[in-house]
């Protein structure tokens, strides 16, 4: 079992997201847990997804400025920058 290096705790949630990528491009994502620091997304293509970006979370409407930490499959973690967007 892998260490845990979380700062704080994440709680596992099932919301919807929307990745923007350019101001016309966006992507749907769930956003599948959630702390105040990051939060793990399941995507369609993990790889691909860019280092940087602006994530909403629905329904809440909160939008934070993400950074990818790491990558699986169809995963991916990201922290948060420190204010919002």
């Amino acid at each position: 079992m892998q260490e845990e290096r979380r700062k704080l705790p994440r709680h596992r949630t099932f919301k919807g997201g929307t990745i923007l990528l350019q101001p016309a491009v966006t992507l749907d994502c769930v956003v599948r847990n959630l702390s105040p620091a990051g939060a793990c997304l399941e995507v369609s293509h993990a790889a691909a997804m860019p280092a940087s970006f602006v994530l909403i979370i629905k329904p809440d409407i909160v939008t934070r400025t993400c950074a990818v930490v790491w990558r699986g499959a169809d995963r991916i973690g990201v922290r948060f920058a420190e204010a919002l967007v």
